[in-house]
């Protein structure tokens, strides 16, 4: 009986040394390629919105130009033009980014556990972030407020709807028994104070700027202790700060 012989094959040898690095295959360069691109864009467009947000900060929405944002960038206006087509657009994408940003500094200002803390201590929990936010972001107060760009004065007036129906919360747990036309109407005052007091405090810096924080929270607990000494089980006494 022949048995057959068993036919070993040798392994194919690898055309490249061990040192070698096995180029990329075609589809691998074609994923790799659209990622780099990618982020490069995102880069540059992030370099665009700091820059027009410097711009809108110094000469107001109005006057800026995308030649000027350009320019702060360091770029060409035709390489701001690949990734936005006019001023307008810049705004509103920078506005977008910031309302979001707004939204979650309320979330953070507006805790529930925050309604047990007396007067005083409830205003540094709701106020210290809001102008922290505000003095960080100086292009928020810049867009927001007199811009007239679309897009953002209907989110902007969404975002203030709903901080006008928690200041109106907080008020209500004070005074439940108040009446909601004084509710709201001492709510809207509340934030046209808040509103006012802002264009002082960013427009100063140190001292000066802690000095109008705290007019600011004075103003506000004078106005509001009324309404909070006047409900049932609240010591007047926690609802008092001390200032001259």
């Amino acid at each position: 009986m022949r048995v057959t012989p068993r036919v070993c094959q040798s392994p194919t040898r690898s055309t490249h040394s061990k040192g070698d690095e096995v180029p990329e295959s075609g589809s691998a360069k074609k994923t790799a390629a659209p990622r780099r691109r990618q982020a490069r864009g995102e880069r540059r467009i992030a370099q665009l919105l700091a820059a027009a947000a410097g711009v809108f900060c110094r000469t107001g929405y109005a006057a800026a130009s995308t030649n000027a944002i350009a320019r702060e960038a360091g770029v060409s206006p035709g390489t701001l033009y690949q990734f936005f087509p006019n001023k307008e657009a810049i705004a509103v994408e920078l506005g977008g980014q910031l309302l979001r940003r707004a939204h979650e500094m309320h979330g953070q200002a507006f805790l529930p556990e925050n309604l047990d803390k007396p007067l005083p201590q409830l205003l540094d929990a709701v106020l210290d972030p809001v102008i922290a936010f505000n003095c960080e972001n100086p292009a928020f107060w810049a867009l927001m407020h007199g811009s007239g760009v679309p897009g953002i004065a209907q989110e902007h007036e969404e975002l203030h709807t709903g901080l006008l129906a928690r200041v109106e919360g907080i008020l209500h747990t004070f005074a439940p028994d108040a009446d909601p036309t004084v509710l709201r109407h001492v709510s809207n005052m509340t934030l046209g104070i808040i509103k006012s007091s802002l264009d002082l405090i960013l427009a100063t810096e140190g001292d000066e700027r802690a000095a109008y924080v705290a007019e600011l929270k004075t103003v506000l607990l004078r106005y509001l202790e009324p309404m909070v000494a006047a409900t049932p089980g609240t010591a007047a006494g926690d609802a008092r700060l001390d200032t001259p």
